[in-house]
């Protein structure tokens, strides 16, 4: 019996090179669901993109509601069951004897959790700081460079607000110079996007703070060539992935930034209130922590993580949210989150009066659209889309970027994006 199970985690392990199968036995899926999902496993990943039995199947992973279509995933996403049972064990463990259990048992859980987090990020583990939030993880940088009065920071106007609002903290209190650039996306020219970016650069420019995706539109910027461009000029690199982490099929190594921070309650589908944060191992020693520690200028990426009291059982369950992703698999998700997007983009981006704003190009844009409708706001649409056909989006007013952001997870159908559509087409007939 043992010999027949272990084969059968063996063959079903290859529907999408999953790392750990066995969290999803029982009770999420069935045999029956087991065997519907083998079918798929030597399919080719652009074909599967559009198998709409396949993502229903994995869309039984998930308890989201049945009435009520959350286009909103761009926000926070919800977590698979396997997630929410992980959370709910490791706090019940831990109300036995909080003490003991978090710190002594929880808490050294983290080293397995960072190993297995640098696995997906493509770094080392000594590099993998485990936070709350993006917020947190980039604040941790904006706050901890050495900068002087003085010193230049180009960053752009689409830029997440707690982002901006951290670096004009740091432009009051301490004098540096923030050079703002904005952009009229979509753009699809990776020259374009770099060179405004090296029209900024002066001598004095001592950090380029860049945007992987603009989360109000899902425009992909060229991290690579920018960075590359910055490392000339002895500039140095953050990177915002709030909303690329575990959404594209990359690796943080391949950006070639010094520091990287991300939610990882968002794509990667984690428990809410899970980040993370990448310093680059020789920039460990010079960055303060946010939250002072023994050693606030050591070489431990650990000083990162002197958070206080916080809750383990959120932070541990990511582990589950990680083997969920590689189960799916990086590229698979990738695809299907792209087709999505242009699914529904491409049934009304000729409607009358409906206006899109995202690139369809997989190299500029993946899961996240934005629409307006001429002479309709966009809180106005979005409420109409709720209070309508129950569709949750969320109306977007930021800079010169304004429309509904529309954001499916891959527990999402095309048949929910079919409503979608038919809001759309007659919100736009008026």
């Amino acid at each position: 019996m043992k010999d027949n199970r272990r084969k059968f985690l063996q063959k079903i392990s290859g529907v999408a090179g999953a790392l750990t199968f066995a969290p999803f036995l029982n009770p999420i899926f069935s045999n029956s669901i087991h065997t519907e999902i083998l079918k798929y496993k030597n399919w080719d990943v652009a074909d599967l993109a559009s198998n709409e039995e396949f993502w229903y199947q994995v869309k039984q992973a998930y308890t989201v509601s049945a009435n009520i279509i959350n286009l909103n995933n761009g926000g926070v996403s919800p977590s698979p069951k396997v997630v929410q049972d992980a959370v709910e064990r490791y706090n019940r463990l831990s109300n036995e004897a909080p003490s003991y259990y978090m710190w002594r048992v929880l808490d050294r859980g983290r080293e397995g959790l960072r190993a297995k987090l640098a696995d997906l990020a493509g770094v080392s583990a000594d590099e993998i700081a485990i936070n709350r939030n993006a917020s947190e993880a980039l604040e941790t940088v904006i706050f901890g460079l050495r900068l002087k009065r003085g010193d230049e920071v180009v960053l752009t106007k689409q830029d997440y607000p707690n982002v901006i609002n951290a670096w004009k903290q740091r432009a009051l209190r301490e004098g540096i110079v923030l050079n703002f650039i904005s952009f009229d996306f979509p753009i699809e020219d990776k020259k374009e996007i770099v060179q405004k970016f090296k029209d900024a650069f002066t001598a004095k420019t001592r950090v380029v703070n860049i945007t992987h995706m603009i989360n109000w539109v899902g425009q992909i910027l060229p991290v690579n060539e920018i960075a590359a461009a910055a490392r000339k000029q002895n500039i140095e690199v953050v990177v915002d992935g709030a909303h690329t982490f575990a959404h594209l099929d990359f690796k943080i190594s391949d950006l070639d930034c010094d520091y990287f921070g991300t939610s990882l309650h968002k794509w990667l589908c984690a428990p809410f209130g899970s980040g993370m944060l990448y310093v680059k191992k020789s920039k460990i020693k010079n960055l303060f922590p946010l939250f002072a520690g023994e050693e606030p200028e050591g070489e431990s990426i650990k000083k990162f993580e002197s958070l206080g009291t916080r809750s383990f059982a959120i932070e541990q369950a990511i582990g589950q949210a990680i083997d969920f992703h590689h189960w799916i698999g990086g590229e698979r998700k990738q695809k299907r989150l792209h087709f999505l997007k242009n699914y529904w983009m491409e049934k009304v981006m000729n409607f009358p009066k409906v206006k899109i704003h995202t690139s369809l190009n997989p190299e500029y844009g993946c899961a996240i659209g934005l629409f307006s409708i001429d002479g309709k706001s966009s809180g106005e649409v979005s409420s109409l889309l709720f209070r309508n056909y129950q569709i949750h989006t969320v109306g977007i007013n930021w800079e010169n970027i304004h429309g509904v952001r529309v954001a499916p997870n891959v527990y999402s159908t095309t048949k929910d994006l079919d409503r979608l559509v038919l809001g759309i087409e007659t919100l736009a007939k008026g």
